[in-house]
Formats: structure tokens, C-alpha cells, sequence
């Protein structure tokens, strides 16, 4: 019997290439989906086709969808990104990162994908713990599109293929990720969570999602290389010190 195959949402990021990584581990044939939809941190796409090529994805496409004509986020739009906020303040509320309906938009097309591919499997990065009460990131949303899918596909309809998205870290925090993804050979040179980054790629150390990593590998006791105060080169220029424990 050949393996299965599933679609893999893929930003570049840490807890996305973890995905990614479980799935393979898993023994899925993993097809990795990305998309440029205008974001301000657009260096991620070049993270997510390194994660891809490194973690063994059968075929990585990047779907260009530009959601800066709609705004109203931090992550498309002429507006700060909050910085050196408090963790109780990055627990409370949906923040300006938010991207109105992102989620729902990606898993549309990681859905349609699936389909074509005949494939019942989508591995999607979501976290409920770290992620600022982001509504699309909740179990309810999961289970709600899940149940969608079954209704608005014709492998649903005729009963072929259920599809099922798998969120392994969705109750996990910070710290059990990056010690999860440091076991299962997840490369974090190639990653990149920075909401800001400057124009040579380096993070900027003080947006929520730099915080939240940081956070992550201190629990976990290991070394983030894209640690900006160490004053590593960019990502993809020059020698990558590798992680302790590695």
C-alpha cells in the first residue's frame, strides 16, 4: 500500500515546519502549500521553501493572493506592529496581527488542493495557547471547517474522502514545540517567526511572535540561532551555528 498523502500549510515558520515534520515522520507524502498574500514579513516565503527542501515535501507551491487590498492587519496594511508588549497584554484581546478570516482562506485552498490530490489529510500549525485568542486558531473553528468540508466537496458528498485536519500542536506551549521540533530534526536557522523583520531579514526581538519564541526555547532550554543579539548573518548568508542538543 502506498503512503498517504497530505496537503501541509507552510509559512515558513516554527511551529508550521514542525508540522511538517511530524507529518513526514509520520510517513505522509506531504505536498507543502505557501502563500504570498502581501504580508509585510514577505521573507517568510524564502523560509518556507527552505523548510520544504529540508524536510523532504514532495512538491512546495507558493500561491500568490494579495490580501492588502482588503487590510486591516498589522500584516497587510500601513499599520505598527505592536512591540515589547507585556505577556499579559499579548494574552488579552485579538491583536491588529490578526488577518481577517486568514485561516479560513488558506484551508479553502489547502482544501481544494487535497481534493485534487485525493488526499483526506491536511496538517495545519494552529495554537490555542500562544497565539492571543486568534479565533481561527480555536479546536471549535478546526472541528466546524472539518465538518464543512464534508458538505462543500464532492469526495464529501459521495462519501470518498472525509477529510481530517491535523492540529498536533494546537494545545501545546511554546516550550513543548520547540523541544518537539529540536527531537523530530526541525532545522531552526531555516525557519522565521518575525512579524517585523528588517530589510536584511534579521528579526526585530520585540514583536509578539518574537516574544512568544523566545519564551519557547527558554522553556525548552535550548539556543534560538535567529536569536537577534547574537548577531547572526541573515538567513541563507553564511555559516548557520546549529542547536544545542543537536
Amino acid at each position: 500500500m502506498s503512503a498517504p498523502v497530505a496537503v501541509c500549510l507552510l509559512s515558513g515558520g516554527l511551529d508550521s515546519a514542525t508540522c511538517l515534520a511530524l507529518a513526514r515522520r509520520d510517513g505522509f507524502r506531504c505536498h507543502a502549500l505557501t502563500f504570498d498574500y502581501g504580508q509585510r514579513h514577505r521573507i517568510e516565503l524564502e523560509a518556507a521553501a527552505r523548510v520544504a527542501a529540508h524536510l523532504g515535501a514532495e512538491r512546495h507551491i507558493v500561491i500568490p493572493l494579495d490580501l492588502r487590498a482588503i487590510g486591516g492587519s498589522a500584516l497587510t496594511a500601513e499599520i505598527p506592529v505592536p512591540k515589547h508588549r507585556a505577556e499579559t497584554e499579548i494574552a488579552q484581546g485579538i491583536p491588529i496581527t490578526y488577518v481577517p478570516a486568514r485561516n479560513t482562506i488558506f484551508l479553502s485552498f489547502a482544501l481544494a488542493w487535497a481534493e485534487v490530490l485525493e488526499a483526506g489529510d491536511v496538517f495545519f500549525g494552529v495554537n490555542a495557547i500562544d497565539y492571543s485568542g486568534y479565533p481561527d486558531c480555536r479546536p471549535e473553528y478546526i472541528a466546524a471547517f472539518e465538518r464543512m468540508a464534508g458538505l462543500a466537496t464532492r469526495a464529501g458528498v459521495e462519501g470518498r474522502t472525509q477529510l481530517r485536519i491535523h492540529t498536533p500542536l494546537i494545545r501545546m506551549t511554546k516550550g513543548e514545540i520547540v523541544g518537539l521540533a529540536s527531537r523530530i530534526g526541525v532545522d531552526f536557522y531555516l525557519t522565521h517567526s518575525c512579524y517585523d523583520p528588517d530589510p536584511e531579514g534579521h528579526p526585530c526581538g520585540a514583536c509578539d511572535s518574537c516574544l512568544l519564541r523566545r519564551r519557547g526555547f527558554q522553556e525548552a532550554g535550548l539556543v534560538d540561532p535567529l536569536e537577534p543579539l547574537q548577531g547572526l548573518a541573515p538567513p541563507g548568508g553564511g555559516v548557520a551555528p546549529r542547536n544545542v542538543g543537536e
